[in-house]
């Protein structure tokens, strides 16, 4: 492809005899049991968000999942979360019994609408899962004052928002718990699957590690029906080297979006917006156009990669359609559904990359 929308082959070459030495020396170690790679890179991670405790597990959908049970979220309780996302966020509310509640988005940055969030609490809810969609911090202090007095739970999706900040606070330290993907194609990546809850409670913590090894604490007493999802080592290996560089290539992504930014100026596009005191850190670079299909056919006939998140909306699927999910009523998230194209976003992308893709962009609506 002449411009992917994500190149993860030449990070790799970039990282190629570092990355083999490392996992060289986890093999060689042979500790491959919640090795000295995950407990590290538990340890960095935590430090990284400013938190307590860091808890390595398989993937970031578990993360969310383990969280939940070691919230004490069930049958009978809703957990609130949003559509504007991956099925995953949904997927692990019904995966720990609960019912999931959708409430809407807001137009500006796509995250959580913390008056939709008001007007969806029941007696019944437990918990809430803001979604820090595409890199972009959620509004934390409206959830958190309307989630705080009820003693409802906030778990922190910030898959898409490794590094990002709201009014200074990193993604993963402001709600009850957090949790991030390492899945590859993410800011922070493992080359297969991976994730991490980050918190302060130290019992939220304890639980967590025991759910993810069957239920354990102490080898061979099983006080919980629980899971195997540990944190592989070599994939542990592999992100503790590409965190050295998160903080760098975070920045070409912003240094990315300002050009894209500068180069987009069209009454038919709307570019991303950041709130203030926000970092963004631009897990996807994501416009809006009600002329997506124009766009679209020129980016695919310049052989320029593209994705259209969430244009096929969780909800409205037929796993979201078997628990009533298509019958709520979420008029932000489903305008975007038409209107959203995501461009070309990594590290490495030149300005004559970026350029490139703007001016097809620009070309397709003239």
């Amino acid at each position: 492809m002449g411009i992917p929308l994500v190149d993860l082959k030449s990070e790799y070459l970039e990282l190629r005899e570092e990355m083999l030495a490392a996992i060289d020396e986890a093999l060689q170690s042979m500790q491959l049991f919640l090795g000295p790679n995950v407990q590290a890179l538990e340890r960095e991670w935590a430090q990284f968000c400013g938190v307590e405790h860091a808890i390595g597990v398989g993937n970031g959908t578990e993360a969310l999942h383990l969280c939940l049970r070691a919230m004490g979220v069930g049958a009978g309780d809703e957990v609130i979360t949003v559509a504007w996302t991956f099925f995953a966020s949904i997927e692990a509310i019904i995966h720990a019994g609960a019912t999931p509640v959708l409430a809407d988005i807001e137009p500006d940055y796509f995250c959580m609408d913390p008056a939709a969030l008001q007007a969806a609490i029941s007696e019944r809810t437990r918990a809430v899962i803001p979604v820090h969609i595409y890199g972009h911090p959620a509004d934390m202090d409206a959830i958190q004052a309307i989630c705080q007095p009820r003693g409802i739970k906030v778990l922190e999706d910030a898959a898409q928002a490794h590094g990002a900040t709201y009014q200074g606070r990193a993604t993963g330290s402001m709600g009850d718990a957090g949790v991030f993907s390492f899945y590859m194609s993410k800011n922070l990546a493992a080359y297969g699957e991976g994730g991490i809850a980050t918190t302060d409670d130290e019992q939220l913590a304890a639980d967590i590690r025991m759910l993810r090894d069957h239920g354990q604490r102490q080898r061979g007493i099983f006080e919980a029906v629980g899971y195997n999802s540990r944190l592989d080592e070599l994939q542990a290996a592999i992100v503790r080297l590409k965190l050295r560089r998160l903080v760098e290539n975070n920045e070409k992504r912003r240094q990315h979006a300002a050009l894209y930014e500068q180069l987009l100026q069209h009454e038919g596009i709307i570019t991303p917006k950041v709130a203030p005191d926000c970092q963004h850190v631009f897990h996807l670079y994501t416009i809006r156009s009600s002329r997506r299909g124009e766009i679209v056919a020129a980016l695919q006939a310049a052989d320029i990669g593209f994705a259209t998140h969430y244009a096929s909306l969780p909800h409205k699927s037929p796993a979201g359609a078997g628990y009533g999910l298509d019958k709520v009523n979420l008029p932000v998230t489903e305008a975007l559904a038409d209107e959203v194209v995501s461009l070309p976003m990594y590290p490495g992308l030149t300005g004559a990359q970026l350029e490139q893709v703007a001016e097809t962009v620009l070309a397709a609506l003239d």
